[in-house]
This record gives structure tokens, sequence and C-alpha cells, in this order.
């Protein structure tokens, strides 16, 4: 498997997609972003009157931002997550799903139409594959030699695919980087926030089951191992969640304020924050359920240190 770098003009910085075969047919695996910059990268990598297959771990658009070049150029079959579908599907509703959960907070109108236009002027939201396959709707996988594994956390769509050796993780497991799961309308039922703090405690028992594989990570040019990048993240969680745990009687946009005193005035830069407070949250509300993944997985220990610190 062939890793392919490209810069984005995104915080994140450089993202990588990967090439390799499956089953004798060429695959890829993300596409990069939906730049210039991203389709020269992508064009040198992918001979596209072979390519196959074509596998997305997320759909967020430095991940999934050229799908559509690639059905427009190739015959391959795009591949996708459940939620990811709704997400095409239903877009104006979760857009206003989002702004009532945005109120539930302390946002007004004024910052919800700001971050809408936020959305509009970074194109946030990649276009939808004019076509696609659902991943877990799609047992033709097994016999091309694919396992998946769904591992929401960073995003509520997060797929794992597991091809021979190689484990192609996209943003759930990283190096030294702190991914903050986005604040959302729960896509599976519609009905309130998704869940991303319990969603993670879950998916770690998933992650632990990676130790051995390579790690094809979706930024960084390579993961340490698995339990380095998920002590990297826990500890970050800890050490955010103690600085936030006094301010947890202030409405949501005053934490922000006492934080950062002003300076963060970009509506999508907030809305980011936000979802780190909200995620925050969620551990000081119920911590324990994060030490029981963690010592399921041999990895409580480490930071046990800390954990009492942040909860006593």
């Amino acid at each position: 498997m062939r890793q392919h770098t490209v810069q984005t003009p995104y915080m994140v910085g450089e993202a990588h997609f990967y090439t390799t075969e499956v089953n004798g047919a060429p695959a890829l695996f993300d596409t990069g972003p939906p730049t210039p910059e991203g389709e020269a990268a992508l064009l040198e990598a992918v001979d596209f009157s072979r390519l196959k297959y074509l596998f997305i771990t997320h759909c967020h658009v430095d991940h999934c931002g050229l799908a559509n070049l690639v059905q427009q150029r190739s015959d391959a079959e795009v591949y996708v997550a459940a939620r990811d579908a709704v997400k095409f599907s239903r877009h104006g509703e979760r857009m206003a799903r989002m702004a009532e959960l945005l109120h539930q907070y302390g946002f007004d109108d004024m910052f919800v139409s700001g971050l809408h236009e936020s959305f509009e002027r970074n194109k946030i939201f990649p276009a939808a594959p004019e076509q696609y396959r659902i991943v877990e709707d799609s047992p033709e996988l097994a016999g091309l030699g694919i396992q998946w594994l769904a591992c929401p956390g960073h995003s509520q769509s997060d797929l794992v695919y597991l091809v021979g050796e190689h484990a192609v993780t996209g943003d759930i497991l990283l190096r030294n980087i702190f991914q903050a799961p986005l604040l959302d309308v729960d896509l599976g039922t519609f009905q309130g926030r998704f869940r991303n703090y319990d969603a993670y405690c879950a998916s770690l028992l998933k992650l632990a089951g990676l130790r051995g594989r390579l790690i094809m990570p979706g930024h960084r040019r390579y993961v340490d191992g698995v339990d380095e990048a998920i002590l990297f993240y826990v500890t970050t969680l800890l050490e955010r969640a103690g600085q936030v745990r006094p301010l947890r009687h202030l409405p949501l946009a005053d934490v922000i304020e006492q934080i950062f005193h002003g300076r963060l005035t970009e509506p999508f830069f907030v809305y980011l924050k936000a979802s780190e407070i909200v995620f925050m949250w969620d551990f000081l509300d119920n911590p324990g359920l994060l030490a029981g993944s963690l010592e399921q997985i041999g990895l409580f220990d480490q930071v046990s240190g800390l954990y009492a610190a942040v909860t006593s």
C-alpha cells in the first residue's frame, strides 16, 4: 500500500490518501481535498483507466472532497459509511437540527447565521458522490479481502479498513493531533446530539485490536503505535477537561469567552472549540466510561494519576 501526501488549506495541514490493489484491481482509499493541489496529486497517483474501487474513511472534505472527480474519470465503485450517506441525503434537515443544538447551548441567531456562512465560504461540506455504495450494506467486500470496523469518535461515520496487514484509519488514530469530535445531530435518529464521547469510549476496544498492524493515518506520515496514539489523545482529553472543569457552571458560549477573552471570533473556530468543550463535559459527567475502556485495553495505569487529579 502506497501513501500519497497533499497539502491542504485546513488547520490540520497535509493529508494522505492511499493506493493499493484489491483482488488484483487498483483501489483508492480517500481522495484528498478538492483543491488544485489535491487534484494534481490524485491525477499523478492514480491510473483512472484501471481504478476499480474508492473507499472513504469518513466524509470530511479533506478526505473525500474529490470523490466526484474520481467518478467523472473512472468507473470505480465508491463506498461510504451509512451515516455519511445520511449527511448527503438530509443535509438541509441536519443543518436545521444543528442550529437547534447551538441555540440550546446559548448561541444566538447571529452566530448560527455566521456559522452557516462560514461553512459555505470555506466549503466545509464536500459534494456528494453521484453514486455510491453503503459499506455496511456491502457483503461483497469480504470477498475482496476488505474488512472494516466502525470506530466513531472523530465523526459519527469513522471507518477503519483492514487490507492484509494494513489498517487505513482516517482520523481516528493520529500522531500528536487531537481531532476534536464535532457537535452534531445524531444522524441515526435526528433526535438530539450525537454522543461523541460515548462512541469514542466504545471505539477504543476496537482500536486496541489494531495492535501489530501497519497503521495508515489520514494525517502525519505515521503513528508511533496504536497505544501511543490513544494515550496522546486521552492525555490531551484529560488535560483539557481539567481546564474547563472550573467553568462547568457557565453557558457554553461564556466558557469560550472566559478561555479566549474575545480573541476567538471566526464562527467556524468557535464551533470547533464548542464541540471540544461539550466532549470534555461529557467526560466529566461520566469519567468512569473512559476509565473502563482503558482498563479493558490495558492502558489505564499510564494515565491513572492524571485521571485522578482531574476527576477527584
